[in-house]
């Protein structure tokens, strides 16, 4: 074999082994960094036992994104399963198999409003950033629900994660949400389901997970291949000029489909979006059509 040949050969076997060691250093480092241990001092909210606040509870976890990880009976279900990549919610109902059984009060405000789980370890999956801002009287309300909703079987979290993924969040590209969330910020007031300004901010903080901060959308860090860029939900974007009403809107929340026939990306959430109430889903609307880039202030 002439003596180029077998050094070009040698040079791509030592790239590919290079490329190999690099891959798994990578997946190493993203390892260590999802076991890493955050301090973090919290108190723990009230958690109230009046059918008021638990049917407030029931409809939080029915309309804020729980349900389409978790399902409907809180036992945990796989939301992606794609390419190598694949991830089962936990149980979080009261039963066999409960990841969640022996949370005290403020290991739900640690897990819910930080995400950070009671060991100090961070949440590589669950979107809290979407819950960090809640008030303590919704945060309770969830609770109390969750403590007393009908039990499931289920079991812990199953996650297979691409290497690629693991490196991306070892180098900062893609980051939990405890890196996103500002621990210092303090709880909201209750606010009041008004229609106002600061009630369509507060329910339009479910859509940060996937649309950013500022809810200008773009490619979602770390979600599979396949799923599409997330919308611009501001004036800017073109998402909003398709609903000219709130009443069309709405009917795109329920139905999944836009006014024209044509269907919405299936990742939307839409088993938790058709639940949100007429109140919240027009306070959304009047909130996302008024927007500005800069008026969703950045975890």
């Amino acid at each position: 074999m002439k003596r180029w040949i077998k050094t070009s050969l040698a040079a791509v076997a030592s790239l590919a082994a290079l490329g190999a060691a690099t891959l798994a250093t990578g997946a190493w480092l993203g390892e260590r960094k999802a076991q890493r241990r955050i301090e973090l001092a919290v108190a723990p909210v009230a958690v109230p036992g009046d059918a008021a606040a638990m049917a407030r509870g029931r409809y939080l976890f029915a309309s804020r994104g729980c349900v389409d990880c978790h399902g409907a009976d809180g036992a945990g279900r796989a939301f992606i399963d794609a390419g190598g990549f694949y991830v089962k919610a936990p149980n979080i109902s009261p039963g066999p198999g409960s990841v969640v059984a022996g949370y005290r009060a403020e290991d739900w405000v640690r897990t819910v409003r930080h995400g950070v789980k009671p060991d100090g370890r961070p949440l590589f999956i669950m979107p809290a950033e979407d819950y960090s801002r809640w008030s303590d009287a919704d945060l309770g309300a969830l609770v109390a629900w969750l403590r007393q909703m009908p039990p499931a079987a289920g079991g812990g979290m199953q996650a297979r994660v691409p290497v690629l993924v693991k490196v991306l969040y070892a180098v900062g590209v893609i980051r939990d949400a405890a890196e996103k969330i500002d621990h210092r910020q303090r709880a909201p007031a209750v606010v009041a389901a008004d229609g106002s300004p600061a009630h369509g901010a507060y329910v339009a903080a479910m859509c940060v997970g996937c649309h950013g901060a500022t809810l200008t959308g773009g490619k979602i860090a770390g979600a599979p291949p396949d799923w599409p860029a997330a919308a611009d939900l501001t004036p800017a974007g073109s998402a909003m000029a398709r609903y000219p009403s709130a009443e069309a809107f709405i009917a795109m929340l329920r139905s999944g489909r836009r006014p024209d026939g044509s269907a919405v990306s299936k990742v939307m959430p839409f088993e938790s979006l058709r639940e949100l109430d007429d109140a919240d889903a027009r306070a959304l609307y009047r909130h996302l059509r008024q927007l500005g880039p800069v008026q969703v202030a950045a975890n």
